[in-house]
């Protein structure tokens, strides 16, 4: 029995390290086509992603999309790295002085783990710090903004505490377990379809992302932490603020949720979109997302 278990041992060890090495997949002709069109800019010394592009709200308006998590943009490296909320901030401070936009006003629309980088720009353009974003407005999307009405996944769970855990279940990751917990957060009628999934993974597994999903979900130890520093940024500032909300979110669940939005924000406008949407509105209902914020930009 003894010998049995040792030989499982040692042909699991061979079996492990060729899945270990599993090439990322390749990038289907929409995301390449998307990619292609992007541009990077140096911040530090890494480069960052971003796509620059005229928009639906007019020639004279400027609008900085935050987009969330898992579903990131940027092409991290492979060393590691503290990842927070603090220095994507900076990364966006860095982005608009590269466009040549610091000194313009902007409007801020966010998502998710954008919402937090969001806050802590507001923060900033509050406090008057050096290289701030000058913010004309904002409106934020499906973000954990309270922690107390926060509710993350169970892998979000696992993987944020760290450990010994956490390392093992990054590499141990694959786009089954992926679209399974990604699946969770959109409505039963608006999941994306498998070619939409497989773009995502793609996209994660660029540069070995999915290496270093524990240390991105740090953000949720550091929504708590700073909780007073961003929610009192939303609370006192004075430029618009508007929230377009899928309610059928579990990560941010209504009503607890938007009851606690609106006692805390009371200056802000709301869009509540179809009782079927979920985590990701800008996906799962692009022209009511688009509409609810048309409607909020044109109103100032």
């Amino acid at each position: 029995m003894k010998e049995w278990w040792i030989q499982v041992g040692l042909l699991g060890i061979p079996l492990l390290a060729v899945y270990l090495h599993i090439p990322p997949p390749q990038l289907s002709p929409e995301l390449h086509s998307w990619k292609a069109s992007g541009r990077f800019f140096t911040y530090k010394d890494r480069n960052i992603f971003y796509q620059d592009s005229w928009g639906a709200v007019g020639s004279s308006e400027i609008v900085v999309l935050l987009h969330g998590f898992p579903t990131s943009s940027y092409d991290w490296c492979k060393r590691p790295h503290n990842y927070s909320i603090f220095e994507q901030a900076s990364i966006v401070e860095g982005l608009l002085g590269h466009l040549g936009l610091q000194n313009q006003r902007i409007n801020l629309l966010s998502h998710d783990y954008g919402d937090t980088v969001a806050q802590e720009l507001l923060y900033r353009y509050k406090h008057n710090r050096t290289g701030r974003v000058l913010i004309n407005s904002l409106c934020l999307s499906n973000g954990g903004i309270f922690p107390e009405t926060h509710h993350p996944t169970l892998l979000q769970k696992l993987l944020k505490d760290g450990g010994l855990i956490s390392p093992i279940l990054t590499r141990l990751m694959n786009f089954f377990f992926f679209a399974r917990g990604l699946a969770v957060v959109f409505g039963p009628y608006t999941r994306p379809s498998e070619a939409e999934m497989w773009d995502m993974w793609a996209g994660i597994r660029t540069n070995d992302g999915n290496l270093v999903i524990d240390s991105l979900l740090e953000y949720i130890n550091q929504r708590k932490k700073h909780r007073d520093r961003w929610v009192g940024a939303l609370a006192s500032m004075a430029v618009p603020l508007h929230f377009i909300y899928g309610p059928l979110d579990p990560v941010n669940p209504h009503p607890e949720f938007m009851n606690l939005y609106r006692k805390m924000l009371p200056q802000s406008t709301v869009s509540i979109l179809d009782d079927h949407i979920s985590h990701y509105p800008q996906l799962e209902d692009p022209m009511g997302f688009l509409n609810a914020y048309l409607n909020f930009i044109n109103s100032f």
